[in-house]
């Protein structure tokens, strides 16, 4: 495990419960799986890590892809703290924390934050390792 999982895994744990808001950023409010993901990001220090609001589906497959190759370090395989990119359908795109007991991922379908095992019928696409600080 590496040295920031338990704070990074502490501060998505601290968004279960939040109610799912597409495009949504704020902890308690509202959180969609990038809202997740930056929350994540600040537990590890990545200040300045932005992913900018879009859907996860389209063409915007690619731009998720880079902004998370300019600040991450693509991993080949998860461990707690680190980011999965999943495909829950053809053509979309999820992200969610890896925890020691699943995925914490903002659920659209149960309109919420959960802690969950991951679904098998998702696709990894990539596993991101955080960077730890600027």
């Amino acid at each position: 495990m590496h040295p920031k999982s338990a704070a990074i895994i502490a501060a998505a744990r601290a968004c279960v419960g939040t109610r799912f808001r597409a495009q949504g950023r704020l902890p308690g409010v509202g959180l969609d799986c990038v809202g997740v993901a930056l929350v994540a990001a600040r537990a590890a220090g990545a200040g300045g890590f932005d992913l900018p609001a879009y859907a996860l589906s389209g063409d915007n497959e690619a731009r998720l892809d880079a902004v998370l190759a300019r600040r991450c370090t693509e991993v080949a395989v998860a461990e707690p703290g680190d980011l999965l990119v999943v495909a829950p359908a053809t053509g979309r795109r999820h992200l969610a924390v890896v925890t020691d007991a699943g995925l914490v991922h903002a659920h659209a379908g149960l309109a919420r934050v959960v802690e969950a095992p991951a679904d098998p019928a998702w696709v990894t696409i990539a596993a991101w390792r955080l960077p730890e600080g600027n």
